[in-house]
């Protein structure tokens, strides 16, 4: 008589539960921002702040950016569901219930909170969870349905992990940082309008009113420019304050001449947008990683 055959069903199921939960997470997102925290925290501390102090704040930084871009996903099911490229997520393809993912993501940012005061400080705990908060109601519930400047004051909440680093070392906030979030802010609405371009489709499928979609293509481009521009000439601004020298002002010139350079390449060949958002990303981590070098050597 032969044995029943053994199933390995269950443990392969609760793998895909938990890379799902994970995937609510948006991994790659989390690691771009905290690439903006390490950074700030060398400049701030004036060398390495110490392998435990980078630790606990990244740690914080991510279950926070977590809990957030989860909550955002939960509420733009909806929207998810008719966009080809977000179609496949954990909440539209029914792989995780809404309301788990709720709480999964509001346990994310309490315990992000909880974590961040314990190990670092209260004021990189507060601004953590302000950035959370910011992008859930002011962007996610409100600005993105309702206005074309949605990311414009949106990306602020992506620009805080720079406060944050800052604020874990030396428990206040000076101009340096103000400097590196502004850095960042000017940074999002090109690099997110380029994306939007590439799917200006889906976001007017989903009547999303991205710039593309609410005035077309060609003035989303010039708007573009105009945001280079500006985060190109903010790249500098940090140069006279001190907390950089060489290595970054070289960088910060290099890099600036090829982000104009790449943003009038893309007013001619519009339909690769996608490949401006993928080198926007390389410019961000770039600028930063300057800093860095500059700040440890």
């Amino acid at each position: 008589m032969s044995a029943n055959p053994v199933t390995t069903d269950a443990p392969e199921g609760r793998a895909d539960i938990v890379r799902a939960y994970v995937e609510l997470t948006k991994p790659r997102i989390i690691e771009l921002l905290l690439t903006t925290t390490v950074p700030a925290m060398i400049l701030a501390a004036e060398g390495w702040p110490g392998t435990w102090l980078v630790l606990a704040t990244l740690v914080g930084g991510a279950l926070s950016a977590g809990g957030a871009n989860t909550i955002n996903q939960v509420v733009d099911a909806d929207i998810d569901r008719i966009m080809a490229r977000t179609k496949s997520r954990p909440l539209p393809t029914d792989r995780i219930d809404s309301r788990n993912a709720l709480l999964f993501g509001a346990a994310l940012g309490a315990f992000g909170f909880v974590w961040l005061v314990v190990t670092v400080n209260m004021l990189a705990a507060v601004l953590t969870t302000l950035g959370l908060l910011f992008y859930v109601f002011v962007y996610t519930l409100y600005l993105k349905r309702s206005s074309a400047q949605n990311i414009v004051v949106g990306g602020a909440a992506g620009a805080v992990p720079a406060l944050v680093g800052w604020a874990a070392v030396t428990g206040t906030l000076a101009l340096p940082a103000w400097i590196m979030f502004a850095i960042i802010f000017f940074w999002t609405p090109p690099h997110f309008w380029t994306l939007a371009i590439r799917y200006h489709e889906d976001y007017a499928a989903a009547d999303v009113p991205m710039l593309p979609v609410v005035v077309g293509d060609k003035r989303a481009l010039e708007h573009i420019v105009a945001y280079s521009a500006v985060l190109v000439g903010t790249s500098f601004l940090l140069i006279p304050t001190g907390v950089v020298g060489l290595p970054y002002t070289v960088a910060a010139v290099v890099l600036g001449v090829g982000v104009m350079a790449a943003t009038l390449w893309l007013r001619r060949h519009h339909d690769q947008a996608i490949r401006y958002f993928l080198a926007s990303n390389v410019y961000l981590a770039a600028l930063f990683a300057a800093m860095a070098i500059d700040g440890l050597f």
